[in-house]
């Protein structure tokens, strides 16, 4: 039997596509777990299989050395999970030998066309095929992209896909391997890291930290009127605003302080219309994510893509801030309207004649800005519920009407010194109705005065002020900084930043460089800079862009970075040994850094740190003046501990953070003999007596059922567990009642 052969780039997109495209039953198969599915569509036999994302890595040629710089690199199949992978590439590669036509539709952007090129070239022994191109998991959207598929895959995308992957890894590779080297030469050893978008991101990061550390805050003073107005409260400041002079500050407070009326001098309202947002992008729905719900941005990627492959929204990775009349809008509202949550809202915007949303200056080749389809989501956590509302809501608020806000000024007289006090109120609400509770604005209203009203002074303050540092980069505002550098893309920003926090390089939301991370900066820019050159990074991005819109070729840039590399790599090499002493220096100061826990709260002389047993290699906690002072505490095993900074509140000893895998990390105080310890022990008696009394058996297995307790509270729960994970509510004088579901982690 000859086929047409459809490749997708997950399972999931391939039962979509199948199911989308069958005209009569579906049969689904399997060839060693992994399945495969066979149709017909218009009369014509069709067979749908799936990669699961990149089938294909590169490596060195041959057995490969440590040796530097290396560029004789090819694709081989495998990763982490090199069987399973394989069992795909197997399953392709049998479905390819009766094919007769080759279709790819794997995501449409340049990582999901170098999914499809190297299935395609690799299992499947072809040179070119079909192209699908969608935007969206949904029936009709897939129909359409089949019966419009594209004679040749896009070889801009394609090449663009495959040059980026061989310049992350010479940069990768290379520079990794340097660095190494260079601990080596300091007779150390130490992996290390860094990369072609990493060295400049990092580099953004400590610039910053930089920055902070050298501010010199500079005084300044303002005063402050709280008044009174029509039984009304009234806020009001100098419109000298900032007094750099204190003399002068001083000369103005002294005139109005002893003053109790106040003159209004002026009222000024002004009417403007604040237009709808902009549809979502990637970055500005990972930036609302982080800001409503606190949820990164290589998170909330992760949850739109479950939605997008769930059929609700379209594809999240892209640039465009524009959506298309092609997408029919009022058939999505529609849907939309069906789920009892967005009914009401639906209904508003149905009622308009037209629907024109309210389009964004960005655009992407590629797929429009981010929509719901209309689809109803069937499950979702309640993380990705977050994510879902906030896409239907901007969708929505697009549509909506301008909003109109007044601001208001009222300026008032003490003494022949002016008072500013500034309002602003919503006086139509426009699309503000369609993004509740997402409209993060102050309604700040003014009372109702007119010129020459008597406005009473309650209080006059001189406020002594500093100028204020750079903010810290967050989540969300690096990515932004990133994109508007043009460093990165939109689908790998969220990955670089969350890679420079696994190297140790950054910590905490508000994104702090670590000691290391600075003292890798500076050490790369004392010996190295051009590993941090921002410039260099971003004519290569360029680079790729020109190759995907076919006006360069990948050769041209491939051999182009070769030579930067290997005359930044000369470079290196001479300095190796300063730049490994540099750099051990600073990973011995981040280890020990990272080891200290407080100072010691027996001998005060000493500090607590995290060591090692040489003979158990069992961790505990001890003072660095043994054997002064010979103050140990256990730690829990198989765990990371961090300092917290913090002190039990009962017994005044340091505490640390227990980060266990697969469980909500603990505040831990480490004294042993502490009263909360105590309490927690008398406790666990206390539910050990209480499963004795009980005596009552699992339901599923015969166990004893024993009382457990979690973040949740009590509960019975099997003695068997895990492979029982039976669980009965707290008996309350109620019927118990029991439920099969997820034990708690902890127990």
């Amino acid at each position: 039997m000859s086929y047409e052969l459809l490749i997708a780039e997950k399972p999931s997109a391939a039962q979509k596509i199948a199911a989308a495209l069958a005209d009569g039953k579906l049969s689904k198969k399997a060839r060693k777990k992994v399945p495969y599915y066979e149709l017909k569509h218009n009369g014509k036999d069709i067979v749908v299989c799936a990669a699961v994302g990149h089938l294909y890595t590169l490596a060195e040629k041959g057995k490969g050395t440590w040796n530097y710089p290396v560029f004789d690199i090819q694709w081989i199949s495998g990763s982490k999970d090199a069987g399973y992978i394989k069992d795909y590439i197997d399953n392709i590669s049998e479905l390819s030998k009766n094919a007769t036509e080759f279709t790819i539709c794997t995501d449409f952007d340049v990582e999901g066309e170098l999914i499809g090129f190297n299935a395609l070239r690799y299992a499947c022994k072809q040179k070119d095929a079909n192209r699908m191109k969608f935007s969206t998991l949904t029936k009709g959207d897939l129909i359409e992209a089949y019966d419009q598929k594209m004679k040749h895959i896009d070889w801009g995308q394609a090449h663009a896909g495959e040059t980026r992957h061989k310049l992350d890894w010479f940069y990768g590779i290379n520079l990794s391997r340097a660095l190494t080297d260079s601990i080596k030469a300091a007779h150390s050893f130490r992996v290390m890291s860094i990369g072609r978008v990493q060295g400049p991101s990092l580099k953004m990061i400590v610039d910053r930290e930089h920055e902070i550390t050298a501010f010199k805050p500079v005084s300044y003073w303002q005063i402050q009127l709280i008044g009174d107005a029509k039984k009304k409260e009234i806020e009001a400041w100098h419109v000298e605003d900032k007094f750099w002079d204190k003399t002068k500050a001083d000369a103005v407070f002294k005139k109005v302080k002893a003053e109790k009326e106040a003159l209004v001098a002026e009222v000024k309202r002004q009417n403007g219309k604040q237009q709808p947002p902009f549809p979502f992008d990637l970055t500005t729905l990972q930036t609302e994510t982080y800001a409503h719900h606190g949820i990164n941005p290589k998170e909330t990627l992760s949850h739109a893509q479950k939605l997008y492959l769930a059929g609700v929204i379209s594809y999240p990775r892209t640039s465009s801030q524009q959506l298309t009349p092609k997408l029919g809008f009022h058939k999505i509202l529609t849907e939309l309207k069906k789920q009892k949550e967005f009914t009401v809202l639906c209904e508003k915007l149905l009622e308009k004649k037209t629907l024109n949303p309210n389009n964004g200056p960005k655009a992407d080749p590629a797929h429009p800005a981010i929509y719901p389809t209309g689809v109803a989501p069937k499950e979702l956590t309640p993380r990705e519920a977050k994510v879902y509302d906030l896409i239907v809501k901007r969708f929505m608020a697009t549509f909506g009407e301008p909003a109109l806000r007044e601001q208001m000024t009222i300026v008032l007289d003490v003494k022949k010194e002016k008072f500013k006090a500034q309002g602003r109120r919503t006086l139509e609400p426009g699309w503000h109705i369609f993004y509740q509770p997402y409209i993060k604005q102050k309604e700040i209203e003014l009372p109702a005065v007119a010129e020459k009203d008597i406005v009473l002074v309650k209080k006059l303050t001189l406020l002594d002020k500093e100028t204020q540092p750079p903010k810290r980069y967050t989540q969300s505002s690096i990515i932004r900084e990133l994109e508007k550098r043009n460093l990165g893309t939109k689908a790998t920003r969220a990955e670089i930043v969350d890679t420079l926090f696994k190297r140790g390089y950054a910590e905490g939301k508000q994104i702090t460089a670590t000691q290391l991370g600075i003292s890798t900066v500076e050490t790369l820019e004392k010996y190295s800079p051009r590993i941090l050159d921002e410039a260099l990074t971003r004519s290569f991005e360029e680079d790729m862009e020109k190759i995907r819109e076919g006006n360069e070729k990948p050769d041209k840039v491939l051999e182009t970075a070769k030579k930067v590399l290997v005359g930044l790599l000369d470079e290196f090499k001479a300095k190796e040994k300063n730049i490994g002493e540099s750099l051990l220096k600073a990973v011995h100061e981040a280890q020990d850094h990272a080891n200290t826990i407080a100072a010691c709260p027996v001998c005060k002389k000493g500090t607590i740190k995290i060591t090692m047993n040489k003979k158990t290699k069992q961790k505990f906690l001890g003072c660095d003046k043994y054997p002064d002072c010979q103050t140990t505490y256990p730690l829990p095993q198989n765990a990371l501990i961090k300092a917290t900074e913090k002190s039990c509140e009962k017994c005044s000893f340091p505490q640390v953070l227990v980060i266990r895998r697969k469980a909500r990390p603990q505040v831990f105080c480490v004294n042993p003999q502490c009263p909360t310890k105590l309490l927690e022990a008398a406790e666990q008696k206390k539910m050990e007596k209480q499963s004795e009394q009980h005596k009552k058996k699992c339901s599923d297995c015969g166990k004893d059922l024993v009382l457990r307790r979690s973040f949740y509270g009590q509960f019975w729960g099997c003695s068997g567990y895990p492979n029982c994970r039976h669980i009965e509510k707290i008996d309350n004088g109620k019927k118990e009642s029991t439920a099969k579901k997820q034990l708690p982690q902890k127990s």
